[in-house]
């Protein structure tokens, strides 16, 4: 239940992020809306007129899939896919923020610290 509350809460925030500068956002126009909750899971669809799209898939485990997008205040295209499931929420977009790479040194010692575990201490109280 709370991964179906999450969902909807991600797509309200997508839907609310849009661009507000363009005045005709004010008089956007819903074009398709369909929702189908089941006991086995749920469908959403939306798309309003001013380029806001939204879809989202979801089972009777609480994992859900989907994407939303709309058009930037620069005019750009933006789309965001997610996948909800018992990893979490893990959304992917070219919009979203990316850590830089682990260098390749820290990379090679984390590799040799996993395939020598330490062995625990002998004689120490805990």
């Amino acid at each position: 239940m709370f991964k179906f509350v999450m969902v909807f809460a991600v797509l309200g925030l997508a839907a609310a992020v849009a661009p507000v500068s363009r005045s005709d956002d004010v008089h956007a126009e819903v074009q398709t809306l369909s929702s189908d909750v089941r006991a086995d899971g749920f469908d959403t669809n939306l798309v309003v007129d001013n380029s806001i799209q939204q879809a989202a898939s979801g089972d009777v485990h609480g994992n859900a899939h989907g994407s939303f997008s709309w058009i930037s205040p620069e005019g750009e295209h933006v789309e965001i896919k997610y996948v909800a499931d018992e990893n979490g929420y893990q959304p992917v977009g070219a919009v979203l923020p990316t850590p830089p790479p682990i260098p390749e040194a820290i990379a090679r010692a984390l590799v040799w610290l996993e395939s020598h575990p330490q062995a625990p201490e002998h004689g120490a109280h805990h």
